[in-house]
């Protein structure tokens, strides 16, 4: 009780907007102006605060608190966030004025790049016990777990095919798994690759996003994201093989639970390397 006074009394249980004194709208009923003026501060249940106070950063701290309330997170679901290093994961891929909005507004999705983790984490699928396993058993631990994978995949997703079909002429091709972004208003497409990626794999992706913006998305949709999920990733030879504007993306799997504090260093060395942005 002590810690929770200490990180939160400076903000008051109520907060007050305009001010004791505010004025009445003329014609809008007093009871309604005061409920619109004064909004609770603690929306979360006390399980929540004690295990938030234990996070020392208070960036960090607040980003949980923010997205615990925009999604409804348990204290279970929280908890496997906090340690999968989410915060971590979104702050080394945005520049520092977007670490710093991380813990005024949370994760905000605005663009593809937005939506993007390095490395996505598939602990919840429980691969890691097995020496060895193909494209297709990670494909069925994902749908077996569908839900947790689209918490992990982030906001806005929704589910809508498994191997979905591709034919050009007598060619049969099949994406992996279709999923559409309703916040973004855009297809995305995820191709699994166990191994390390390739050039093909990146052109074949192409090829899928191509053939949903000129087949599938209508004209008031926003292009077609495809993401490429591998357990070795070359940015390098990514960059070299797609075009600048291409909206194509890969990026890492680990299916098991990530280090904090080796994210937590990555992120201090990011920090120390990437300059201030205007």
């Amino acid at each position: 009780m002590r810690r929770f006074y200490l990180e939160y009394s400076e903000s008051t249980p109520l907060a007050v907007s305009g001010g004791s004194d505010a004025a009445v709208p003329v014609g809008q009923p007093i009871a309604q102006t005061l409920s619109a003026q004064f909004t609770p501060r603690f929306a979360l249940s006390w399980s929540h605060y004690v295990f938030l106070i234990n996070i020392g950063n208070r960036d960090e701290r607040r980003f949980y608190e923010i997205e615990v309330q925009q999604n409804r997170w348990s204290l279970s679901e929280l908890k496997r966030q906090f340690n999968t290093g989410l915060y971590e994961r979104l702050a080394l891929s945005r520049d520092k004025s977007g670490v710093r909005a991380l813990a005024l507004t949370g994760h905000v999705i605005e663009k593809p790049q937005d939506m993007l983790k390095d490395p996505y984490v598939l602990e919840f699928l429980g691969l890691d016990e097995k020496a060895c396993y193909r494209e297709i058993d990670l494909e069925s631990a994902i749908i077996d777990k569908l839900e947790t994978f689209l918490l992990e995949l982030g906001k806005g997703f929704l589910f809508e095919a498994r191997q979905k079909r591709l034919t050009f002429d007598a060619d049969h091709y099949f994406v992996d798994l279709v999923f559409y972004n309703r916040i973004l208003r855009c297809y995305v497409l995820i191709d699994l690759k166990i191994g390390r990626i390739t050039h093909s794999d990146l052109g074949q992706m192409q090829m899928y996003v191509n053939y949903y913006d000129r087949k599938v998305k209508f004209e008031d949709e926003n292009p077609t994201v495809g993401i490429i999920l591998c357990k070795i990733k070359n940015d390098a030879l990514v960059e070299l093989t797609l075009p600048k504007d291409a909206n194509v993306y890969a990026s890492r799997y680990q299916v098991y639970l990530p280090s904090k504090e080796e994210l937590k260093k990555k992120l201090i060395e990011w920090s120390e390397d990437t300059p201030e942005t205007e």
